[in-house]
């Protein structure tokens, strides 16, 4: 299977006290054509911080210090900002984790996805089809004359999804996209955004911390910690026979109903004194089968 995306060496840094941290350091993956991706990880594993930087929203004092993101044959990274926006929504897209502020708050939901569309095709899209990106996320027709202040939580979210797949791009990535929503709602969104996909063929890198949920969406799952990939492989293998201690132990942290034992505690996946530090030396990753790797601990 083709990659849509190719992802080589990324490193981004934040400045620290005269030096540097690496939020993102030397990460490498390949997101397939019709794949859905799970990069998974704690808070500060430097999740967003890659999305940010495939869309080109790095801002200073933050800075891309090396890597390549190619899409369709053209290197992301190096596109100056005005091909950078012509490729932004086109051929990559994003849904983000909170969409009531990704939202104008004075501005219809038909609006903001009109604009989307006209950025890119130069011309105002019909209503009709506005109306038929809300239904195929299962928005009412209604929805398009509404502020986002008068949506429900998930409703917004269905909106970031519809403005995300309006050109249909080749990759979508999802930030968190479920994580500010309640478990009912988390899971419509999520199965909205699945069928979206599967009907589109289109790539998603699923960003998330939540690795049941991973494990439910996603066709591989990469593990993400202090800035680096540790463990990649097909979602079944990962969960079933995972290779690296991180790994096991953010499995492990799902509760299972069926057993008694399983106390929160014991799942917890690190203390404080167990993080890495992102300005540390990190050990490199080491193949452990076939398209499963996982990092020395």
């Amino acid at each position: 299977m083709a990659d849509a995306l190719r992802v080589e060496g990324l490193s981004v840094s934040y400045p620290r006290a005269g030096t540097r941290a690496l939020a993102v350091d030397d990460l490498s993956f390949q997101l397939q054509r019709g794949e859905v991706l799970g990069l998974v990880g704690e808070s500060g594993a430097g999740k967003s911080t890659t999305a940010l930087a495939l869309l080109g929203l790095i801002k200073p004092p933050r800075r891309v210090e090396a890597g390549r993101a190619v899409l369709d044959g053209t290197d992301l990274l190096g596109l100056d900002p005005a091909r950078l926006r012509r490729r932004r929504w086109a051929s990559i897209s994003l849904v983000p984790q909170n969409a009531l502020s990704a939202l104008n708050p004075v501005m219809r939901v038909a609006a903001q996805i009109a604009d989307a569309i006209d950025a890119h095709e130069r011309g105002r899209p019909a209503p009709e089809r506005i109306g038929a990106l809300l239904d195929s996320v299962g928005l009412p027709a209604r929805a398009a004359r509404q502020y986002p202040h008068e949506l429900s939580a998930g409703m917004r979210q269905r909106v970031c999804i519809a403005m995300a797949i309006a050109l249909e791009p080749a990759v979508i990535v999802a930030d968190e996209a479920t994580s500010a929503l309640d478990t009912v709602t988390q899971r419509a969104v999520a199965e909205t955004l699945k069928a979206v996909q599967e009907r589109l063929g289109t790539a998603v890198l699923l960003i998330g911390h939540d690795i049941a949920l991973q494990a439910q969406l996603a066709d591989r799952i990469a593990v993400m910690r202090a800035g680096r990939l540790v463990e990649i492989g097909p979602a079944g293998n990962v969960l079933r026979s995972a290779a690296h201690p991180y790994t096991r132990l953010l499995v492990n942290a799902v509760p299972r109903l069926n057993d008694s034992a399983w106390r929160p505690s014991a799942a917890i996946a690190t203390r404080r004194d167990d993080v890495p530090r992102l300005v540390a030396e990190r050990h490199p990753l080491t193949e452990v089968g076939p398209d499963h790797l996982a990092a020395v601990p």
